[in-house]
This record gives structure tokens, C-alpha cells and sequence, in this order.
């Protein structure tokens, strides 16, 4: 549609995930207009991350140095284990302030569709963390699809043998949600997540 580099500029603007055509054309159009410096600061921070940023040798967390600030952090507890898909997750589990222990990132999800397996994720590198037993829980914290339940399933599997606490985050209905709304897997999985009242 446009000529030369800002048709490459859109093109590669639409590869990244979640960017549709139109938003890789705003997106594309926002960096012309925009001033030289920010722009410059854009490319400076790209080429950045790409530089210093790597996977954290022990959880697979995204770090600058060989390990990541959780592992390096001596008042987390060597003993709970929280398995997650993708660094994301890390942030989002932070966010909550609830999980004082380590964590686990396996860089996916199994999904035979896409041909991501098992041997895909590191899972081998979480049985190597757990072979000393230091650790005593796990808590599988993958998202709740059909990969999330699949990789969930099969490492309970996998660690259930192994005499840990295996556990996986609950699901239900959203704080402010409306019964009506919800869909009966959702509502299916607040009625298995149930917990006693006491007085």
C-alpha cells in the first residue's frame, strides 16, 4: 500500500503479537510524526534489551545478570516452587504480594496443535531444581486453557510421585462478576474451588 520502508515498518509492526494491520498503520504513522529523539530512544531501547536482557540460569525468568532478582533474594523460600508459563505471570503473581517463595518459568505451554511439547518446555530444568529436596511445594500457576490444564495435568503427574505439595491456583468467578454472566466452565470451576466459612 506504501511505498518502500514504510510498508517494511508496518509489515514488521504487524508481526508483533496483538498488533492488527490498522494499529501497525497507526503505530507506523505515530513514529513519522513523532520527534527524532523519542524515536531514537525507541531504537536505543530495542537494541537495548536485545544486548543485556537474557533468561535467568535457574527459573528461566527474564534477568540482566545470570540470575534473576527472586532467585538472588535470600529472604525468598528456597522450599515453594510457583510453575508459570511466560515472565508475565511473574509480574502478575508479584503484583498480588501473596507468594514469598521461588519461582519456575517454563517458556510456554504444551500445545500439540502449534507442536510445542513437553520436551519443548523446561521441564527437565525443573526436575533438576527439585532433585535435591530443598523443595516441598509446588504450585502449578498456568493459565487456565485448554494448554494451561494440559501442562498443569501433566506435570502434577510428573511431581505428585516425587512426595511434594502439588497445587494449582484456583479459578472461578472474578471478584464483582455476575452469576448470569459466567460461563458453566467458570462457574464449574468456583463450585470445585468451594471453601468452608467459619463463624
Amino acid at each position: 500500500m506504501y511505498e518502500g520502508a514504510v510498508q517494511d515498518l508496518i509489515d514488521e509492526l504487524g508481526r508483533l503479537p496483538g498488533v492488527g494491520p490498522k494499529s501497525a498503520q497507526r503505530i507506523a504513522f505515530h513514529i513519522l510524526s513523532a520527534d527524532p529523539a523519542d524515536v531514537r530512544r525507541l531504537s536505543d531501547a530495542l537494541t537495548e534489551v536485545k544486548l543485556r536482557v537474557r533468561f535467568c540460569e535457574i527459573c528461566g525468568n527474564v534477568a540482566q545478570e545470570p540470575q534473576c532478582r527472586i532467585c538472588r533474594d535470600p529472604r525468598r523460600s528456597p522450599t515453594s516452587i510457583c510453575v508459570v508459563e511466560e515472565s508475565k505471570d511473574v509480574v502478575a503473581i508479584e503484583r498480588t504480594r501473596e507468594f514469598r517463595g521461588k519461582y519456575h518459568v517454563l517458556g510456554g505451554a504444551i500445545n500439540p496443535i502449534a507442536g510445542v511439547g513437553p520436551d519443548d518446555l523446561r521441564i527437565a530444568g525443573l526436575m533438576t531444581r527439585l532433585a535435591d529436596g530443598t523443595v516441598t511445594e509446588v504450585i502449578l500457576a498456568t493459565d487456565p486453557n485448554v494448554e494451561g490444564e494440559a501442562t498443569a495435568t501433566y506435570l502434577a503427574r510428573l511431581l505428585v510421585p516425587m512426595g511434594l505439595t502439588v497445587s494449582r491456583l484456583a479459578s472461578g468467578l472474578p471478584v464483582g462478576g455476575d452469576l448470569e454472566y459466567a460461563d458453566e466452565v467458570t462457574l464449574g470451576r468456583a463450585f470445585e474451588g468451594r471453601r468452608r466459612i467459619s463463624a
